[in-house]
């Protein structure tokens, strides 16, 4: 599903246009980023929740040459789905 899909769905289920929908979803979107940049965690209760994990530097090949890499350490975002989400996908 692209964003312009989700905006349609999204305005068609809550009655709003399509302009207040992409606003709603950005916002949305900021907000569960900024708190991700601050180090803060995003239950979404039913849906998942949103979380950073640190990834430690680590060696890696490049595969061209087989020269050995560093890779630099860096935050990752993760995801675990909510139960209710996991049943909507399974059923």
């Amino acid at each position: 599903m692209k964003k312009v899909e989700l905006v349609e769905a999204v305005a068609e289920e809550t009655g709003l246009t399509k302009a207040d929908a992409t606003k709603a979803i950005d916002a949305t979107f900021k907000a569960i980023s900024n708190a991700l940049a601050n180090g803060d965690k995003v239950p979404l209760v039913g849906f998942g929740t949103f979380a950073v994990s640190k990834r430690a530097a680590r060696e890696g090949r490049n595969p061209r040459t087989g020269e050995t890499v560093t890779i630099a350490a860096r935050n990752a975002v993760t995801f675990k789905a909510g139960s209710a989400l996991k049943d909507a996908v399974n059923d």
